[in-house]
């Protein structure tokens, strides 16, 4: 007899479904690296964000999300595709392709989309983020990055900053899943089998469609015109 699946886990499947597609129509991966480029310019030029500028330079990893949709009526789901780079005394790793997926409760309607850039600040965050999956909060703690002039950042493994419009009332990702995206870092890098590990430490592969992106992540927080 089939096991029944709770309906938390349907809805959540179905949603979670739909927010990717819309994120990610005709999106591969490529398109994700040049987006990311383009969410780290838009975060790197904003003068609220000052925080998160001067402390990327030293963060263990930074995990992009270029375009996180939120939808659904009352029970919704947020979800998208990102790229996580990990910092070495070598300077940044090429990035590895993962998936948010988050089933939200509340009076909600409508869709959303949103930027996020997570900060990865400690090495359990670093070991989240090379595992298979893990939950934002729960594998790793997470905590809203700070905003605005004299913002001090809480202690936690990970710092979230996101955006929707230019505001900072963004798409949230306390609770979210974090999939790995194999079948998208085998077929950016022509190897069958790769993981995480082989991207962001052992750093055995490449691509030069990432190299704006790394160039970027090195450069946010350097701009001479950043206090």
């Amino acid at each position: 007899m089939r096991a029944k699946v709770p309906a938390s886990v349907r809805i959540l499947s179905v949603l979670v479904a739909v927010c990717t597609a819309t994120a990610a129509s005709a999106e591969g991966p490529q398109d994700v690296v040049d987006n990311a480029v383009q969410a780290l310019e838009d975060m790197s030029a904003d003068p609220n964000l000052k925080w998160f500028q001067n402390n990327l330079p030293s963060a263990v990893g930074v995990v992009v999300f270029p375009t996180l949709v939120r939808a659904g009526l009352i029970v919704g789901a947020s979800g998208g595709n990102g790229v996580v780079l990990v910092r070495g005394p070598n300077g940044w790793s090429y990035p590895s392709f993962v998936t948010l997926a988050s089933l939200n409760v509340g009076a909600f309607a409508g869709a959303q989309a949103g930027q996020a850039v997570l900060l990865i600040r400690t090495q359990a965050g670093l070991d989240a983020f090379l595992s298979t999956k893990f939950q934002l909060g729960a594998d790793a703690s997470l905590a809203m990055g700070p905003v605005g002039v004299g913002a001090h950042a809480a202690t936690a493994d990970i710092l979230a900053f996101s955006r929707s419009a230019g505001l900072y009332a963004g798409v949230s990702v306390e609770g979210a899943t974090i999939f790995v995206r194999n079948s998208w870092n085998e077929r950016y890098y022509s190897s069958p089998g790769i993981r995480p590990m082989d991207i962001l430490v052992a750093r055995n592969q490449s691509n030069v469609g990432a190299q704006a992106l790394r160039q970027t992540v090195a450069q946010v927080g350097r701009n001479p015109n950043t206090p």
